[in-house]
């Protein structure tokens, strides 16, 4: 099943869409225009390495959200402890 990615002549809107054999001709989700214009994109390559990186990444983004919270947390329990005193 492709998907296609689309630009609406109509309003600009730029969107992919998952063409099925039973669907008819693609519109615009925001305009309902059929006035479209089929965009080139690149294909999607996986492979061990890619998913991988893309695990460390993820894993690394996560540690720094965790960080962020709980520094937060920690200012927020200094700002409490400071204002009982």
């Amino acid at each position: 099943m492709p998907i296609f990615e689309y630009r609406c002549r109509e309003c600009g809107r730029q969107f992919e869409c998952l063409i099925l054999r039973s669907s008819g001709p693609p519109r615009c989700p925001a305009c309902d225009s059929r006035d479209l214009e089929k965009l080139i994109s690149l294909h999607a390559v996986s492979s061990e390495h890619t998913r991988k990186r893309a695990r460390q990444s993820a894993r690394a983004h996560a540690s720094g959200i965790r960080r962020e919270k709980q520094h937060e947390d920690n200012k927020q329990l200094q700002a409490h402890l400071a204002d009982e005193h």
